[in-house]
């Protein structure tokens, strides 16, 4: 098998594992609930050890003679590198909160926070379906507000440490018009100053597309603003406060001038109930304003109301990979140049892997 197969049936399937490992991150924004593996030629992956659907996985992790091993079906398969946590985990900020409450390493190299753990449309009782954002605060994983100083104490550790050389912040949407960019600019602008980093920002569209300057201003180097799903009925029912998409367009145009085609992009899940063309039709959509449609496959989280959900299967997801591919390749939008942030990443999509060119 090839290793961007692999890669999506990874994220698809995720991985059992008997050993004695912590197994990730049970809330927080985005796809938790994993451990970072890198595959043979260094491609690294957000692998699902928790949830539901795992239980059914044919792949299993276990140590060998070597490190570690992933079997597939209890056949040896390949050998993989787990990504271990970093020393400055185990140190603290000036105000004597762990750092890993503060930010944490995600994938080879990014160092990735939740600026603002609580999210509105949870006081609503309206949140996103697939969102685990307040879990980890309810749990006393993290912290609820991360201040600009804790943030850049962290990132400046990091750095030291050498094992981080960009930085994803992101944030629950809080009750104001800003949609949380004046905490993401001040966070910003602390964590540049200390150290020097490149930055990626998410959040909602701002009601005043100003406070998108403002982030600009503070040195955010690219930014995600994230639609979810281009299928009006599923967007509905999963993200009934994001029904506005008119303000995703225009917020996406508004970042494309500010930040430059391909430092723009958004999350775009496969598996919330959608239809295929949906995808790829919202994937065109963007390439042509030059922001990069961002893919995965639903993770379905614990204690979510998704948790019973199936991610898609991988033949399904490669065949959109593919899709978008070609889209990104006639609009001649190449995610790899992407300065910061998830698409730097690309551990939890395989959309890099199936770039033409790419092998």
């Amino acid at each position: 098998m090839d290793t961007a197969s692999l890669k999506v049936e990874l994220l698809c399937l995720g991985a059992k594992t008997d050993e004695n490992i912590d197994k990730g991150r049970r809330g927080g924004a985005g796809p938790t609930g994993g451990r970072y593996l890198i595959l043979p030629g260094g491609t690294s992956v957000n692998v699902p050890f928790q949830g539901e659907f795992v239980s059914h996985s044919p792949f299993r992790l276990t140590r060998n003679v070597e490190g570690w091993m992933l079997l597939r079906d209890e056949q040896p398969l390949v050998n993989v590198e787990l990504v271990d946590p970093p020393n400055f985990y185990r140190k603290k900020t000036s105000d004597g909160v762990l750092m890993w409450k503060i930010a944490q390493l995600h994938g080879r190299d990014c160092l990735g926070s939740t600026v603002y753990q609580r999210c509105h449309y949870w006081r609503l009782g309206k949140p996103c379906k697939f969102c685990a954002i307040e879990l980890s605060a309810d749990q006393g994983s993290t912290v609820e507000a991360k201040s600009p100083r804790q943030l850049a104490e962290v990132a400046v550790e990091a750095a030291r440490e050498g094992v981080v050389s960009h930085v994803t912040l992101t944030t629950g949407t809080p009750p104001t018009q800003d949609k949380g960019a004046i905490l993401l600019a001040e966070a910003t602008k602390a964590i540049k100053e200390a150290a020097g980093l490149p930055v990626h920002v998410q959040l909602e569209p701002p009601r005043n597309l100003r406070c998108l300057e403002l982030l600009a201003e503070a040195g955010a180097d690219t930014i995600g603003i994230h639609i979810e799903t281009f299928d009006r009925k599923t967007l509905a029912e999963n993200c009934p406060m994001k029904l506005d998409v008119k303000s995703f367009f225009n917020a996406w145009r508004k970042s494309v001038g500010l930040f430059g085609e391909a430092q723009v992009s958004s999350y775009i899940i496969a598996g919330l109930g959608e239809t295929e063309q949906s995808i790829i039709k919202g994937a065109e959509e963007l390439a042509v304003l030059g922001v990069v449609p961002y893919l995965v496959p639903l993770r379905p989280l614990p204690e979510t109301p998704l948790s019973r959900s199936s991610p898609p299967s991988s033949d399904t997801m490669i065949r959109l990979y593919k899709s978008l591919s070609e889209i990104l390749a006639k609009y001649g939008l190449d995610p790899k140049k992407a300065k910061a942030g998830c698409v730097r990443c690309g551990c939890c999509s395989a959309l890099n892997e199936f770039l033409k060119g790419s092998g």
